[in-house]
């Protein structure tokens, strides 16, 4: 137990202290200023630039941003949906894999250029090689799309009043050839040498101990689990994900891959205080994420290396834990702190099985989903956490009775409504969608084109647990997250454009109002800062935020959790 102790603490720690100098570099690399790598990527991204004929030194305000944004990311999904609908009868496709079904596909394109990553298919059987190369395109540049993004609000932060807020493609080309590709180069080469494939040969036949013959899935998986982790997208290249022996084949290639998916939501924050000058303020926000982090995954791994109370019933001895669905290379307490950082980060990768973690964990990985502010995704968790500070600025202001500012910035009523709106949203899709599917499931409604049979039928379990799937389900969609409790039978029509839509509205809206909010107050005039300015570098400052969070995010869901998760708890003690 010490020694899993020893590894969950020491990969976190050493996350942390290399997060602080790769997020000096990131902030150069916003900032425009030398990096040691501009020798070699200054000619590609000037290369990128000519033959795509933008030009990347124009000033764009946030419209301009946001446009921009939008109508890349629109030509990627049809893209994607093209491919995959007709990956049958394209190119790469030595294990002769069939072409998706229209929903499918709707729901896994949509599903990777969200950076969420849903995977209601199998790799293995589910995906060409030339399917999953556009994926792993998408998984850099869905990445790379919150990087930019967040980038904007920082600009927008730092200057004082200006419309002008940096180019969008520059941040985007910048984030995907100076970060996410030599990272996830890195961890390509450990995970090659450690014995995950990296061919385009179909499957190998094998002979096992027991000497059955198997065919065993390969393809250019490294690279695709390299950028999966770097740009916290999830997505497996095997239907197990990374608890698949090829995905994830050692405990090292686990400790790395566990730094890969915590190491630029980490840097993110640091390179914030960096870019604006501000370290103090950084560490705040750094502060309050851990401090809701560690609140999440330490109930966690006591629960699941505390055991089944109903196996322990039954006289069983559970010396290495709550082992169901668990990889015993790894052990329950590693297991259980990826969960968190998995679901807290917006990874949604798994290394040992959600729908067989104890009540307690469950809970919790459901609850960092819902607060969907404690690090979250390249980017985009700074711009969940952002809309938390302008809603905590604007009541600490009410509380002394002056007008709220925020970095020299008055934050008003426009901005108020927009981070309301933003805060609102995530419990609405997340609630709605599953008070419909459990409003089909308790009727046992048939379901005719949008199921095969009644609603019932995509329930493997009944009861608490059962409605605790269907919850997570929506829950992972509108954090972009991706994981799932996966008793739940979600490959059909209704799950397919459900959680498709929620995927839609709650990576894009999310992402509108920041850049609103931001571009908004970029544009206002500066206000010095006085004796009665609220300071937003304390740690005064980070309890009120922290505070906020609790009181909108977490507190919105508890109803659900108590059906779900906290009942099953009872049931079992």
């Amino acid at each position: 137990m010490n020694t899993e102790f020893f590894g969950v603490i020491s990969i976190f720690i050493v996350s942390i202290v290399l997060a602080i100098p790769i997020g000096r570099y990131i902030a150069k690399v916003y900032l425009g200023d030398k990096t040691m790598l501009d020798a070699l990527f200054n000619p590609i991204e000037k290369f990128i630039f000519k033959i795509s004929g933008i030009d990347s030194t124009e000033e764009m305000n946030w419209k301009q941003h946001l446009k921009a944004l939008l109508s890349i990311n629109m030509v990627w999904f049809f893209l994607c949906f093209f491919i995959l609908i007709f990956q049958g009868s394209l190119p790469l496709n030595p294990d002769g894999n069939p072409s998706m079904t229209p929903d499918l596909a709707f729901n896994t394109a949509i599903s990777f250029v969200v950076n969420c990553n849903l995977q209601h298919y199998s790799g293995e059987s589910g995906l060409s090689y030339l399917g999953q190369l556009m994926l792993m395109f998408l998984q850099f540049v869905s990445a790379a799309t919150g990087m930019a993004a967040a980038a904007m609000v920082f600009v927008a932060m730092r200057e004082r009043a200006t419309d002008k807020l940096g180019n969008f493609y520059n941040f985007f080309i910048k984030s995907c050839t100076r970060v996410l590709l030599p990272l996830s180069v890195l961890v390509a080469v450990i995970l090659v040498f450690s014995g995950t494939p990296m061919t385009f040969e179909g499957k190998d036949k094998i002979v096992t101990l027991q000497g059955d013959t198997v065919e065993v899935s390969r393809g250019p998986a490294a690279a695709f689990i390299g950028i999966k982790h770097i740009g916290t997208n999830g997505g497996g290249f095997f239907g197990a994900n990374s608890a698949h022996p090829l995905e994830n084949p050692t405990y090292i290639t686990n400790a790395v891959e566990l730094w890969a998916q915590l190491i630029i939501p980490f840097a993110m924050i640091f390179a914030l205080g960096f870019f604006l000058n501000k370290r103090k303020f950084s560490y705040i926000v750094f502060g309050v994420m851990t401090v809701g982090f560690l609140l999440l995954v330490i109930p966690t791994v006591i629960s699941e290396l505390n055991g089944n109370p109903a196996i322990e019933k039954m006289g069983i001895a559970q010396t290495t834990g709550a082992m169901e669905g668990k990889e015993v290379r790894f052990g329950p307490a590693i297991s259980g702190f990826w969960s968190i950082a998995t679901t807290v980060i917006s990874t949604g990768s798994v290394n040992s099985m959600h729908d067989s973690s104890m009540p307690v964990s469950g809970s919790m990985q459901l609850l960092a989903m819902m607060v969907n502010a404690f690090y979250g995704g390249c980017g985009v968790g700074w711009l969940n956490f952002y809309i938390f500070i302008i809603l905590a600025v604007f009541i600490s202001g009410l509380m002394v009775g002056r007008t709220p500012e925020f970095l020299g910035k008055k934050i008003e009523a426009r901005e108020v409504k927009i981070a309301a709106m933003i805060a609102i949203l995530h419990p609405l899709l997340i609630l709605a969608g599953t008070a419909l599917a459990s409003y089909f499931a308790a009727n046992n409604t048939a379901m005719g084109y949008w199921f095969s049979g009644n609603a019932t039928g995509w329930l493997n379990n009944p009861g608490h647990h059962g409605f605790s799937e269907m919850l997570y389900e929506y829950t992972s969609s509108a954090a972009n997250n991706g994981s799932g409790f996966e008793g739940l039978g979600d490959n059909n029509p209704f799950w397919n454009i459900s959680t498709g839509i929620v995927l839609l509205l709650s990576r894009f809206i999310p992402i509108i109002g920041p850049l609103a909010i931001a571009g908004l107050l970029a544009n206002k005039k500066y206000i010095p800062e006085s004796a009665g300015t609220l300071k937003t570098d304390t740690t005064i400052f980070g309890v009120m935020v922290f505070a906020v969070i609790a009181i909108i995010a977490a507190l919105s869901f508890f109803p659900a959790l108590a059906l779900g998760p906290l009942a099953e708890y009872f049931t079992l003690k």
